[in-house]
């Protein structure tokens, strides 16, 4: 049986938000589908170079398959979602906004995140650790 490749997830590792989504995700994801990496971390910094992407600004979440795809702001979330499944991919398809509107709502919430950040986040247990790619916490 073919090994598949699970979806990377890079964010903001200095982001309380994006922390606490992560964190949200690693709850939500009983199928062990995602690993992480924060944009700051050497992977996540070789992802970007390797695709040509801004290297110093970390306002954007890419969701990757690798040898597949990366998808980028509204369309990663979406997209998690829908891998998530259950009523989180319900309410994925549910969405009936074109892409470019879905875009602005999250460079609104990008560009306010860290004011509206969740505080302090919990510690990721060993298992979870175990899913981030060169962590830089």
């Amino acid at each position: 049986m073919k090994d598949i490749p699970k979806y990377y997830i890079f964010f903001d590792g200095d982001c309380g938000f994006c922390n606490y989504w992560v964190q949200w995700i690693l709850e939500k994801d009983k199928k062990d589908e995602f690993l992480f990496s924060s944009l700051q971390s050497e992977f996540g910094q070789n992802f970007l170079k390797e695709r040509g992407l801004e290297q110093k600004q970390f306002n954007t979440l890419y969701l990757w398959r690798p040898d597949s795809y990366y998808l980028v702001k509204s369309e990663a979330v979406l997209k998690i979602a829908k891998i998530l499944g259950g009523t989180y991919g319900f309410l994925a398809k549910l969405n009936i906004f074109p892409r470019f509107f879905s875009d602005q709502i999250y460079d609104v919430v990008a560009r306010n995140r860290k004011q509206i950040s969740a505080g302090a986040c919990r510690l990721p247990t060993e298992k979870e650790r175990r899913k981030f790619i060169e962590d830089c916490s």
